[in-house]
């Protein structure tokens, strides 16, 4: 037993220093060329963040084991040597709520800051932000607890009464209690029974709970679209894949057309920076920025596109294989991520939506994997966990470029800016809460008897106010819109405009 947790213990902390380099070595070669040697503070949070979101999803698939540490005990206090995983919890989520409501915001409004201006005014005005977020935040908490911050459980009202001890006892199913007409049997009560047992709840569990509800309405709108966008996405771009190698006057037409727009682009972009300039810094100046942005973002994949088709230099039939192989491998990746999404979907409408469940489904399958290899089933529930986090990011990138109120902010190789990597990271730390959360309920069965299961239990299901059920049939509905949506349009490609008008 003490072999185990050693082994539990040395696991955990080669993860995290994995994840850490792992989350480094993103960041340098996803960085912009501008950011590079400078905007270290911003960098230092996007490592943190990016680590405790890996970290918190990996913490549920940790609990698992470290329940089963302890499942064959031959002694009593054996789990007393277990990790403290409810203090881990709760350390972690305090720290994922620090970073997403003040630390993220600051470091934006520092790194999107006049550059004109001192270090000190930069970070005064950014404090000034932050500060002003928090007290809107802390006025509007403390008026929802005040006003609905209690749990309404659902109870059976069970009761029997006393008597002299006798010397022989004679129950029966027919008569379960002392007295013969009390209701002392949960099994047996009639529905006058139930009854709802109201309490007010923990002012931190409530912070807990909304930040909760907060990341599930994300996570209902990114994560049904993503898990349905994310495999199929794959899947429509190799049947999208240029078939063959255009020529040299193909070519040259394309590019001059691309150059052409590229052209209007920057004019609306110049457009824009003399409204800037001038003040004029409203509604439709950021409409038009987030339209030009969009339209820059399809004006690279364009460019890319057409350097696939017609690959140059001495190495074009090895980069064109490259090609090749690398939409092979989309293929592949395509329909193993379009099981993991069916199978995900299936277990929600089975488990989560049917009440009683139909079967445990994935449950069972990460039982049953565990029995073939102690840890099997834990990886598996790993993968299982950290696939809907990726699909959010998937799903906000798929709205980002369809609606205009959507602010996009893509991830490129070599080219991504720390206030995108923020923003992406701060929408990974608040719906890796709900994902953990989401988890934790789906997979009951399997998480059963763990800290996550104690904090995700009863208290935040039971709020007063909130269904989470409407966020899993959400979910579902919004995966299903999306399948629908790539049959009929996911074949074709969305290109930028001939001609960019900016919005008057």
């Amino acid at each position: 037993m003490g072999d185990f947790n050693l082994a539990l213990v040395i696991v955990a902390i080669v993860v995290c220093v994995m994840v850490c380099i792992f989350n480094v070595y993103l960041l340098v070669n996803y960085q912009h060329p501008d950011d590079k040697n400078q905007a270290y503070f911003p960098k230092f949070v996007v490592v943190v963040g990016l680590s405790v979101a890996a970290i918190s999803i990996l913490m549920l698939p940790a609990d698992v084991a470290n329940r089963q540490a302890c499942t064959h005990a031959i002694y009593n206090g054996a789990c007393n040597y277990t990790l403290p995983m409810k203090d881990l919890w709760l350390a972690i989520y305090i720290l994922d709520a620090v970073l997403v409501f003040f630390v993220i915001p600051f470091a934006m409004f520092y790194y999107e800051g006049d550059q004109d201006k001192t270090v000190g005014k930069r970070i005064k005005s950014a404090l000034i932000w932050v500060v002003v977020s928090a007290v809107v935040c802390g006025l509007v908490l403390g008026i929802l607890y005040g006003l609905i911050g209690k749990v309404d459980f659902t109870v059976e009202h069970l009761s029997s009464p006393t008597t002299n001890f006798p010397g022989s006892w004679s129950f029966s199913s027919s008569q379960p209690c002392i007295g013969g007409t009390h209701q002392c049997s949960a099994y047996s009560a009639s529905a006058s029974a139930e009854t709802t047992w109201t309490m007010q709840t923990t002012f931190p569990e409530y912070v807990v709970a909304l930040a909760t509800i907060v990341g599930s309405v994300l996570f209902a709108i990114f994560g049904g679209v993503g898990i349905a966008c994310l495999p199929l996405g794959l899947i429509f771009s190799f049947i999208r894949r240029p078939k063959a190698v255009i020529t040299r006057s193909q070519y040259i037409k394309e590019a001059t057309e691309l150059g052409k727009k590229a052209r209007e682009l920057k004019k609306a972009a110049d457009a824009l920076h003399q409204e800037e300039r001038s003040g004029s810094k409203g509604r439709k100046w950021r409409k038009n920025v987030k339209a030009v942005e969009k339209e820059l973002l399809l004006l690279e994949q364009d460019v890319q596109a057409l350097e696939e088709m017609y690959p140059q230099g001495e190495k074009a039939e090895t980069a064109w294989a490259l090609t090749v192989l690398g939409y092979l491998a989309k293929l592949v990746l395509g329909i193993l991520g379009l099981i993991v999404s069916v199978a995900w979907v299936a277990h929600i409408v089975i488990y989560l939506l049917i009440d009683p469940p139909l079967s445990p489904f994935l449950n069972d399958v990460f039982i049953k994997l565990d029995d073939i290899w102690g840890l099997l089933g834990t990886v598996a529930f790993a993968f299982f966990c950290f696939y809907l986090l990726v699909a959010v990011i998937a799903g906000a990138m798929m709205l980002g470029l369809r609606l205009v109120f959507i602010t996009i902010h893509p991830m490129k190789w070599g080219a991504t800016l720390m206030n995108s990597f923020l923003f992406n990271v701060g929408l990974i730390l608040l719906c890796s809460i709900s994902v953990i959360q989401f988890c934790a309920t789906a997979f009951a069965y399997y998480a059963q008897a763990t800290a996550a299961q104690e904090i995700f239990g009863h208290t935040l299901q039971s709020l007063r106010g909130i269904k989470y059920n409407v966020f899993q049939i959400a979910f579902v509905v919004l995966a299903g819109l999306t399948f629908v949506y790539y049959l009929a349009f996911g074949w074709r490609r969305k290109k930028p405009t001939g001609r960019f008008q900016l919005s008057s």
